[in-house]
């Protein structure tokens, strides 16, 4: 096996995402991953613990880049447009592989309710590093909450929208901001 051969985590991923939306989560195992991703079991081992991890590969950059474009935002910045700062610096990191991998992994986690509750707990991280990147800002607490989940909703929606397009010119960006703008308006409205 070329374990030589750079990308071994990418391949990785794209691997464990096909095996699980072909055959399912529990069904697949790390022996079947390494193998179509061209790598040994321990060339797994080293870039990820377990196969549950896979699903949150990248989840400490994206939060790391969600939080460095919220604390590099002006201080008379509010709290929404601080959101905004972050969700763009985080998604315009994100490239054609994660179009690639997108809908495959919605089918994956579709068919896997460990996969639906590892989800799940991604979005609880990027709304706590959100929450705690605003209130080291000095946001109040509940407005920080409402704001880091209007984020993370945004993110969602507007990484959505991204998987719809036949083409991709403009990357995920644009359409994160546009959610947001639009979340923004909706809650204007609640009064």
């Amino acid at each position: 096996m070329a374990r030589w051969q750079p990308g071994a985590r990418e391949r990785l991923i794209l691997a464990a995402v096909d095996l699980f939306a072909d055959q399912g989560y529990d069904a697949t195992t790390v022996a079947q991953i390494a193998d179509k991703a061209g790598v040994t079991k321990s060339t797994f081992f080293r870039h990820f613990p377990d196969k549950r991890e896979l699903l949150v590969a990248g989840q400490e950059t994206l939060c790391r880049l969600l939080t460095e474009g919220i604390a590099e935002t002006p201080e008379d910045a509010g709290p929404l447009d601080a959101i905004a700062a972050g969700l763009e610096r985080a998604s315009s990191a994100m490239g054609p592989m994660n179009r690639e991998l997108g809908p495959r992994l919605k089918a994956a986690i579709a068919a896997s309710t460990e996969l639906q509750e590892r989800d799940a707990l991604k979005s609880v991280g990027l709304a706590k590093a959100m929450t705690d990147a605003l209130l080291a800002r000095g946001v109040p607490d509940p407005l920080a909450q409402l704001a880091a989940e209007l984020g993370v909703l945004a993110f969602k929606r507007g990484y959505a929208a991204w998987m719809e397009l036949d083409h991709d010119e403009d990357g995920l960006a644009p359409h994160v901001l546009t959610a947001l703008a639009d979340l923004r308006a909706a809650s204007a409205s609640l009064g």
